[in-house]
């Protein structure tokens, strides 16, 4: 089962954290969907959010958000990114307020574009909900 990883598709700074996961994901265990897709709008409602400042991930059917979701993404791709989830130690509360910290301003210092990007045809496989 494939990890899924939700994040806006129009803030330019979530587009190039998921370049930078595709480049690295050696073992194809990452999926992606746009928060703005039908498939993320679904979950955002499953969730009674409309939050698009926070990525979600999908891991064996457990929900993650904010720093859990990032720490779940580095364990997926492995060395040395892995080493990443010893701050799990650190209270989430604290973990989370660095989160929102860079959630709250990624637009503002890094833009945001017109629409979500379309995968190129040889990524398609990667992106879920894209027609």
């Amino acid at each position: 089962m494939k990890t899924v990883i939700f994040f806006d598709g129009v803030c330019n700074l979530c587009n190039g954290i998921v370049q930078w996961l595709i480049e690295r994901d050696h073992q194809d265990s990452l999926r992606f969907a746009p928060l703005q897709s039908d498939l993320g709008r679904r979950v955002l409602d499953d969730t009674g959010s409309a939050d698009l400042d926070s990525i979600i991930v999908i891991r064996n059917n457990q929900r993650y958000v904010k720093s859990d979701a990032v720490l779940v993404i580095a364990e997926e791709l492995g060395r040395p990114h892995q080493s990443l989830s010893l701050l799990k130690w650190l209270p989430r509360q604290v973990r989370d307020v660095g989160y929102d910290f860079v959630a709250n301003n990624r637009k503002r210092i890094f833009g945001e574009r017109e629409s979500c990007m379309m995968p190129t045809p040889d990524l398609k496989q990667k992106f879920l909900n894209v027609k």
